[in-house]
């Protein structure tokens, strides 16, 4: 936390502000823990996934969507739809032992997110696929043969 430092904005003096310009002293407490005990502690604390980013790539014949999450397996993902919600949900744990001759040592971890997304209606659920490949999962959301951009039409006059 930073201490504030009175300004001068009207012709008062510094000394008939109301600032104090000590910090008070639970501000004082609250930088020298803050600084000491910050996320030294925790540094491996909550490391699993966080939310990833989306990319929805809107082209002539489908929807895709692009997510980045490296180091899944495929077994990792659910994905459903449901009442033309699409889900996407991953679910990961880990879990090491070692054991040498004084100690044992054992750490497990568990990550999991979900990101839903509302499908339009232009659709066709009935052939959406999904592929993961080097750390990036594609769905592939086609669309309906009405939805689809018609190439331009000439009208010849007559």
């Amino acid at each position: 936390m930073s201490t504030l430092i009175p300004t001068v904005k009207s012709s008062k003096k510094p000394a008939e502000t109301n600032f104090n310009l000590l910090p008070s002293l639970p501000s004082w407490f609250d930088d020298i823990l803050g600084k000491g005990l910050g996320t030294e502690f925790m540094s491996n604390f909550n490391t699993g996934i966080t939310l990833p980013a989306v990319n929805v790539i809107n082209s002539d014949n489908e929807f895709l969507i692009d997510m980045a999450v490296p180091g899944l397996k495929k077994s990792d993902f659910d994905i459903n739809i449901d009442n033309n919600i699409l889900s996407i949900g991953v679910e990961s744990k880990t879990e090491s032992n070692v054991k040498k001759e004084n100690y044992t040592r054992r750490e497990f971890g568990y990550s999991s997110f979900k990101r839903t997304f509302t499908i339009p209606h232009s659709v066709n659920t009935d052939e959406i696929s999904a592929d993961y490949a080097d750390g990036i999962l594609k769905i592939h959301l086609p669309k309906r043969d009405e939805a689809k951009r018609k190439p331009i039409k000439q009208i010849k006059l007559s």
